[in-house]
């Protein structure tokens, strides 16, 4: 089954917060799918990865760029996973095509879902409560996660 973690964003903005939880990824050598809900957000994000830290890098690409499968990040609006990750991080309500991260179709090879949600927008929080409730039917692990003071994660249940 997959793990699906969502994280409830509070502190920190999501163009702030996808950073550093992308170069967790990296670090570990994996690879990631971010999904946007728009080409705005798509550029909003790569905007936040080119400057987020000056003293780190993280390598990644959209449709625009092309050479996806050398890209250890993917930027998309679409439901794919052409760099082969094994992480998909879903962003502003994306679903990524497979309801929650089921796995089924072209996210087969997916085993991790980050669901990143905005905790200062209640309709966000409500839809994010949904994907919740049908992540847990279907079998997934499921992990809660929110933003501490510290600006930092604590896992929640």
């Amino acid at each position: 089954m997959t793990e699906l973690r969502f994280y409830h964003l509070q502190r920190r903005t999501l163009e702030q917060a996808l950073p550093p939880l992308l170069e967790k990824v990296i670090e570990r050598g994996m690879r990631a799918v971010v999904m946007a809900t728009s080409e705005e957000r798509l550029e909003a994000f790569t905007q936040a990865l080119w400057t987020w830290d000056a003293a780190s890098f993280l390598p990644h690409g959209s449709a625009k760029d092309g050479f996806a499968a050398d890209q250890p990040i993917w930027l998309t609006v679409t439901a794919e996973n052409p760099n082969g990750a094994t992480v998909l991080v879903l962003t502003d309500g994306a679903d990524g095509g497979a309801g929650a991260g089921t796995g089924a179709g072209v996210l087969a090879g997916i085993s991790l879902v980050c669901d990143l949600f905005d905790g200062n927008d209640g309709g966000a929080v409500a839809a994010a409560r949904e994907r919740w409730r049908r992540g847990k039917a279907a079998g997934h692990e499921m992990t809660y996660w929110q933003q501490s003071a510290s600006g930092g994660w604590e896992r929640k249940m």
